[in-house]
């Protein structure tokens, strides 16, 4: 088991497996460019497979994959089915822009994919297209169904809440639950690196999302779920949920049970930190089961107790969304 300082146990494991995407999200992928990875620097499938095997022996259970777009990546398949047989994993969930998800859906599910989030900021096909340059909404909404047919849920629909972007959508997105039993998740826009479209005043709190739904809708509060990033909230009569995740106004660090790789082989303990660990150079050098073990061990205790980004205030990191994983 992998306990922290802070006596934390760490059990989750998001794992990019590239930093390539069909899309170019305004607040994901810098508008002067991204420096994307040549293939030698990207970890193979069986290397990410050796991470997670090691890691599943020390206590991580629930791993969801990433990018980029995991889904453009060639053999995703082939590697879920393999990394879904590894003992001790039980929980195995994937990050998606949708758009790819019709074709692969039943394949997913076969191979032992159990959830889907679906990155979806607008329900307007024009603003879609200026949101991620282009991008077809239509396909994002085929894949969303195709996934709830086969039985990949309940599907996630997470937004970043952007003040003048889509925040007039918001009564529309919880509208939803009404007739789907989506989740439908309001997340706070984070400045995670440098995409040239961060500014405090484009940030809107869960609080004020929150009132903004509830002036027009009643909002019934629901227990709140174990380890949880999400608040969830009901709906009068509605079949799905809607939830709030709070980064920045009402962070969950007390409760993060989770580690992040890269898809360049970087361990990182915390969203909000720079630090990282480069495991692809040890599985490239010397590569020994049990070293691997104990650096998730020693990472672990070094885990920061809480981040320290603070709303009205800007920040700057190295590493934009898409090159950490969303």
């Amino acid at each position: 088991m992998l306990i922290d300082s802070q006596n934390r146990v760490i059990n989750y494991l998001r794992v990019s497996v590239t930093d390539r995407c069909n899309l170019r999200c305004i607040y994901c992928m810098s508008r002067d460019g991204v420096n994307m990875k040549e293939r030698s620097e990207i970890l193979s499938f069986e290397e990410i497979e050796r991470i997670i095997s090691v890691a599943a022996e020390v206590g991580i259970s629930k791993i969801r994959l990433t990018g980029g777009e995991p889904l453009i990546r060639k053999g995703i398949i082939e590697f879920i089915e393999r990394i879904s047989k590894i003992p001790g994993i039980s929980d195995l969930s994937m990050t998606t822009n949708g758009i790819l998800l019709k074709k692969y859906a039943p394949a997913l599910k076969k191979a032992g994919l159990a959830r889907i989030n679906v990155s979806l900021d607008t329900l307007d096909r024009k603003k879609y297209r200026e949101i991620t340059e282009n991008g077809e909404i239509n396909e994002v909404w085929d894949g969303i169904f195709e996934a709830e047919r086969v039985g990949l849920s309940p599907v996630k629909i997470n937004l970043v809440v952007v003040r003048g972007l889509n925040d007039d959508e918001l009564v529309e997105f919880a509208n939803l639950t009404k007739k789907h039993s989506f989740d439908i998740r309001f997340i706070e826009y984070m400045p995670i690196g440098s995409t040239n479209y961060w500014s405090n005043e484009k940030f809107v709190s869960s609080v004020e999302t929150l009132e903004r739904i509830s002036k027009i809708e009643k909002i019934e509060p629901m227990e709140p779920e174990n380890q949880s990033t999400a608040k969830y909230y009901k709906l009068r009569d509605s079949i799905g949920r809607i939830g709030l995740i709070s980064p920045i106004t009402s962070h969950f660090c007390k409760s993060c049970n989770k580690l992040r790789l890269t898809s360049d082989g970087r361990l990182r303990t915390c969203l909000f930190s720079d630090e990282e660990i480069d495991l692809k150079a040890i599985l490239r050098s010397n590569y020994d089961k049990e070293n691997i073990n104990n650096i998730l061990k020693e990472a672990v205790l070094k885990k920061p107790e809480a981040h320290n980004l603070k709303e009205g205030k800007s920040y700057s990191f190295k590493r934009t969304m898409s090159e950490i994983g969303g």
